[in-house]
């Protein structure tokens, strides 16, 4: 006969208790009560704290001024307009046929792409 009984002993005031239940059918159904539960508490979370991710960068969005193209380019009331037209005009009245092509120093054991 052995020592010991393979009956678990619990008192019978803790044998009907909703944990004692939760207990015994967790051992069955390990899913469906810890994994579903855990999983939908997950999911509701993220919809709920949708909402409040999105206000905290909208008011961090109201924070930052959006700066004009003018001051992006950093031209202030006394500075000169720029115009493309005239930036244009002025850059094509150079004289582009007189450039030279020059050839930069590379480094020793760098191909120089002369063949």
């Amino acid at each position: 006969m052995p020592t010991f009984t393979s009956k678990k002993y619990l008192p019978s005031t803790l044998q009907d208790t909703i944990g004692a239940r939760y207990r015994r059918t967790l051992s069955r159904h390990p899913f469906l009560l810890f994994g579903l539960p855990f999983i939908g508490t997950i999911l509701a979370g993220s919809f709920f704290l949708t909402p409040a991710t999105a206000l905290r960068y909208e008011r961090h969005d109201r924070k930052i001024q959006r700066m004009s193209q003018e001051e992006a380019m950093g031209l202030g009331k006394d500075k000169r307009k720029v115009d493309m037209n005239e930036e244009y005009y002025r850059l094509a009245a150079k004289d582009l046929d007189s450039w030279e092509q020059k050839r930069i120093k590379r480094f020793k054991g760098e191909p120089d792409g002369i063949l």
